[in-house]
């Protein structure tokens, strides 16, 4: 078996059996597309019977937009089969949270799901396979105990390629747990969330990659204007377009907000140009979401989101992050532990 192979199948198992919790006799629901790297769902389908769960793949055509802009293109009997489901991976990208599919399955108080969406055999190798996951969330707790007591406070992010924007830091509306033990949302480890206020958000924001109608990396950067809410997009053309035609999509014919800053953190993720979800979790990237978020009619899952590269963060003047490094006192001393790069057997 070549180390990759190892890595996968490892990355597979740890996935389902620790970070999902995955149990004996439960039904898990692994969507997809045409799109899905085969290798991942085959790896993921063999994690879940080795624990003697009961896996079924549900493969629809790609959806064009992400969340409730998904819904006229999903399939009807994809409710069904996610009611059933105890644990529901999502692997289709665009990905259904946000979807009218999704809000029955979260409502309903049963289902697990994983927000998956472009992660394929090499991203699930190196984020759940090559990590150690308690090393991991030893620093990821630091950094959200840090977020939670800053809210109120002034933040400052910026990169090399000209990001300088100014926000308050609003109470976060949800935490990320080590395992996925009770029924709800949870997303790929490797990542911590600053909420702005969002009228206070005010700057430029510059982006080596955006999450439009598909995702790529962009240059020149793409620029966009802030001033409460989005004023301006500027830059490449066909990303200027899109992006401009998303945003318009996403907030019912205007630009909406900034929604999240996400600061990647995972020492195993790679910026691949191709997987918007490993690529937002590289160690000193930041994942923005722009749109309407989740608390406002018309709002959902349906934002496009931009990645910026190597940033700084302050909170009320203090760094908190320099050139992609966490540099917080209170979180600095503590390293990341990796797996062995060729992993035992779990």
């Amino acid at each position: 078996m070549s180390e990759d192979v190892a890595m996968l199948d490892r990355g597979a198992a740890v996935m389902a059996a620790d970070y999902l919790a995955v149990r004996k006799g439960e039904a898990v629901l692994i969507t997809a597309d045409a799109q899905t790297d085969a290798r991942a769902l085959r790896a993921v389908f063999r994690a879940l019977t080795a624990l003697e769960a009961v896996p079924s793949i549900l493969t629809i055509p790609t959806v064009p937009f992400q969340g409730a802009l998904a819904d006229p293109y999903v399939p009807r009997f994809v409710e069904p089969a996610v009611l059933a489901a105890d644990v529901w991976i999502d692997l289709c990208f665009p990905y259904l949270a946000g979807s009218h599919v999704y809000e029955v399955a979260i409502k309903a108080g049963k289902t697990r799901y994983l927000l998956g969406a472009d992660l394929g055999a090499e991203g699930i190798g190196r984020l759940f396979g090559a990590m150690d996951l308690d090393g991991h969330y030893a620093v990821h707790e630091k950094m959200e105990e840090l977020i939670i007591g800053s809210v109120g406070k002034r933040a400052r992010i910026t990169c090399p390629r000209g990001t300088d924007v100014l926000f308050e830091i609003d109470k976060p509306p949800y935490r990320k747990p080590r395992r996925a033990e009770k029924p709800g949302h949870y997303l790929v480890p490797g990542s911590a969330t600053l909420f702005p206020v969002l009228e206070s958000v005010r700057g430029t924001i510059a982006f080596t990659a955006i999450f439009h109608e598909y995702y790529a990396a962009v240059e020149p950067a793409l620029i966009v204007k802030v001033d409460g809410k989005i004023r301006e997009v500027q830059g490449p053309t066909t990303h200027r377009l899109t992006l401009d035609r998303a945003l318009r999509r996403a907030g019912n014919g205007q630009y909406g907000n900034i929604i999240h800053f996400t600061h990647g953190m995972s020492p195993t993720a790679r910026a691949t140009g191709r997987s918007f979800i490993e690529d937002s979790r590289v160690m000193g990237v930041d994942a923005v979401g722009m749109g309407l978020p989740w608390w406002i009619p018309g709002g959902g899952e349906n934002h496009p989101d931009g990645v910026i590269s190597d940033q700084s963060l302050w909170i009320d003047g203090e760094q908190i992050v320099k050139d992609g490094v966490i540099v917080a006192p209170s979180i600095a001393p503590i390293t990341h532990r990796l797996a062995p790069r060729v992993p035992p057997p779990l």
